[in-house]
């Protein structure tokens, strides 16, 4: 069988898409030979940013002992206080981090936790920080319980609900997806955090999708530990993360990596860790700004309202559930089959058929014995990329059947 990059089918997938489309694909390093369907799992970077990053690189390495110790300390202090701006809090409150991930095993590793406490959290957490939630509680001698939360839910009560079950007098730490990355769930996290107030159970946010995403206002949100990142939906670099702490939990709180302003407190430990790539963060202004410059919020609605009708065409002619309902999704959507017609193994497989089949990248993967896709949509996205998907699915699965 013959592969090109891209199939007929594709190729009257460009011939039909939009002209906005087309220019908002040239804003970007993505190659034109693909339908760019995963925005979600890596983000992309707008050239104007590439550019960005590499004058910085560039500065930097005119003087790099100048730049470290006299100008760094000072632009990472903007670049929070443009965050606190944009996502509410205080410029201190604010520290820059390599992900979501890192940030969240700097706050297990600070949190204090003893022999027997719990650490909660749900069936739909994003699996590296569950890997790194139980070897923290393992070292601890503390325990990880799992609220179960069904595949596919109708409202947000059923969240709250799940989570509240799952709570024991034990339970000291709630870690919880504001966006979930297997299911494209918007979970409701003010409602979350507050039930778990009441039972004095601190609580960290996994918003690794949220900035740039879905409108982020994180005293409104009440946790006491915000994690998002930037290189994602806000198209910074790779490596951009951010980590919101509350005032009352910053003297105790210090990234794993322990360095020169360790012992100087919250802010100064996060900035000066030592010698490595800081110019993702140094873009984060440049990235903000041309999320500005594309809609912003206005950006983030239409990319819900493209990935809804695209979900709910594709549902429909693939006779797949959708994994949410509108109200909590945003610009992703999860779509299922149960049982998986095939396992994981096969999954990877069909990620490659569909690229071979029309030239989209999708993430696919087998999610508690369901066959799962979960499609992104973006500014460079336009719904022929969507329909193009829908009729290549067949015969990719057909292939991975035989």
């Amino acid at each position: 069988m013959n592969n090109p990059s891209r199939s007929d089918l594709s190729q009257d997938t460009l011939k039909r898409a939009t002209p906005e489309g087309r220019a908002a694909l040239s804003l970007f390093q993505l190659s034109p030979d693909r339908i760019h369907l995963n925005h979600g799992s890596y983000g992309a970077v707008p050239k104007v940013v590439a550019a960005e990053q590499d004058r910085w690189r560039a500065h930097i390495e005119s003087n790099a002992t100048g730049f470290f110790r006299d100008e760094l300390p000072a632009e990472l202090r903007r670049l929070a206080g443009i965050a606190a701006q944009r996502f509410g809090g205080k410029a201190d409150d604010w520290v820059f981090c390599e992900n979501a991930t890192a940030a969240v095993n700097a706050v297990l590793s600070s949190f204090g936790l003893r022999d027997g406490d719990e650490v909660v959290t749900t069936s739909h957490a994003y699996g590296a920080v569950l890997k790194a939630m139980r070897i923290w509680a393992q070292r601890f001698g503390a325990h990880v319980a799992v609220a179960q939360i069904p595949l596919v839910v109708e409202s947000e009560d059923e969240i709250v609900a799940a989570i509240e079950k799952a709570f024991s007098p034990r339970t000291r730490l709630l870690v919880v997806d504001h966006i979930t990355s297997a299911t494209a769930m918007v979970f409701p996290v003010a409602r979350i955090v507050k039930a778990a107030h009441a039972r004095d159970i601190a609580v960290l946010v996994d918003g690794a999708h949220a900035p740039g995403h879905v409108p982020l206002n994180v005293e409104a949100i009440g946790a006491d530990w915000y994690t998002g990142n930037a290189h994602k939906w806000l198209f910074a670099p790779k490596g951009c993360g951010l980590l919101w702490t509350a005032p009352a939990h910053q003297a105790h709180t210090l990234p794993v990596v322990l360095s020169h302003g360790s012992p100087h407190g919250y802010t100064q430990a996060f900035d000066w860790i030592g010698t490595r790539d800081v110019t993702p963060w140094l873009c984060f202004d440049a990235a903000a700004r041309f999320h500005d410059a594309h809609g912003g919020e206005s950006l983030m609605a239409r990319n819900r309202m493209l990935a809804a009708d695209a979900s709910e065409r594709l549902a429909a002619e693939l006779g797949m559930r959708i994994t949410a309902p509108l109200t909590m999704r945003g610009a992703m959507a999860c779509l299922t089959q149960r049982p998986s017609p095939i396992g994981n193994e096969s999954a990877a497989s069909f990620i490659t058929r569909i690229r071979e089949c029309c030239g989209a990248i999708v993430s696919a993967y087998v999610f508690e014995d369901a066959f799962c896709i979960r499609i992104s949509a973006q500014i460079y996205n336009a719904m022929p990329d969507y329909d193009a998907l829908a009729q290549a699915f067949p015969v990719a699965m057909q292939q991975c059947l035989k």
